[in-house]
């Protein structure tokens, strides 16, 4: 564990080896475009030893200076869905609010930093079954070749839910803005194009994260040392990460992280070690076999649809 004196330090520093591990989450983030917050979270916990009440209100601070970056992309591009956006700020700026409050109540008790040890890992779990369904749904296949989405006023009501249900989660755990969205907006809206629900989903997370990240710094649980030397690091491995995505499509990645993250999350319940290893090789394999099965049977289907056309080509050849 390295030098967690250096959370319990007030006075602003620098510290290389968050900014290290900020650099690697950027670019895993970027890479594999998964939920910063369920890599930060259990990296500052586990290897820097920050306890889980500065990790929290850190992360939020940390989300809400690293997602107006991308969805400043997003909205110059118009990929965001404005009104789904508008309905779930109704819902997770209030939902923040709420889970910010009961934030600050468990980092007054006695026992706060084990309680929320233990939320966050119940939220990881959570955000590895969303992820896991999102890797394993095609809805985006053989649909409305437009993309179009029905908003219908039944669908704004749950919108508005599930956008308070997420921001009281962000709130108090950060964990799940990214995840617990998208896979709320999958299930809602099956024919939204992928660019279309990752806009959405970046927009409306940066009124809510601000609003926290406001919040957060007002409890005074906020570590600048672990924020400045982690946003010195996230931002560049962002860039590169995103570099990389345009060669590699981060599957394999993917699939470790998700492993990983689940393992932290069984950890910060206070599984025993031995369990905690045996669930994360079983759940490489469990997670890993179909995915892989179905990436191998995506490129032969890609080859399939190749080869037909090549008979034709050496007739054409050979009546040339």
């Amino acid at each position: 564990m390295f030098r967690p004196a250096v959370v319990e330090n007030r006075a602003v520093s620098f510290d290389f080896w968050i900014a290290l591990g900020g650099l690697f989450s950027g670019i895993v983030v970027g890479l594999t475009g998964m939920g910063g917050a369920a890599i930060v979270t259990p990296m500052l916990i586990f290897i820097f030893g920050v306890p889980p009440v500065a990790t929290v209100s850190t992360d939020i601070v940390s989300s809400a200076i690293m997602k107006p970056v991308g969805a400043a992309v997003h909205l110059k591009r118009r990929t965001p869905h404005m009104r789904i956006v508008a309905w779930l700020c109704l819902g997770s700026i209030p939902g923040m609010v709420v889970g910010s409050l009961i934030f600050a109540q468990i980092s007054t008790v006695a026992d706060g930093n084990d309680l929320l040890r233990r939320l966050v890992g119940f939220t990881l779990l959570v955000s590895v079954g969303l992820s896991v369904m999102r890797l394993r749904l095609k809805w985006f296949r053989n649909n409305d070749p437009h993309g179009s989405v029905s908003f219908t006023r039944r669908k704004r009501i749950i919108v508005m839910l599930v956008g308070f249900f997420v921001g009281g989660l962000v709130g108090i755990t950060s964990v799940g803005s990214g995840t617990l969205i998208t896979a709320s907006l999958i299930m809602l809206f099956p024919t939204m194009f992928p660019s279309r629900l990752v806009g959405t989903d970046l927009v409306q997370a940066v009124p809510m994260l601000i609003v926290g990240a406001l919040l957060h710094l007002g409890l005074g649980e906020v570590n600048l040392t672990v924020l400045i030397s982690l946003i010195a690091g996230q931002l560049p491995g962002a860039f590169i990460g995103a570099r990389i995505s345009s060669r590699y499509n981060g599957q394999s990645l993917r699939i470790l992280l998700l492993v990983l993250i689940g393992a932290a999350g069984l950890a910060l319940l206070g599984l025993t070690g031995w369990v905690v290893a045996l669930i994360t090789a079983a759940g490489a394999v469990v997670l890993g076999i179909p995915i892989v099965k179905e990436m191998l049977q995506d490129r032969d289907e890609q080859e399939h649809t190749i080869h037909p056309s090549e008979p034709a080509n050496e007739i054409a050849r050979d009546r040339s």
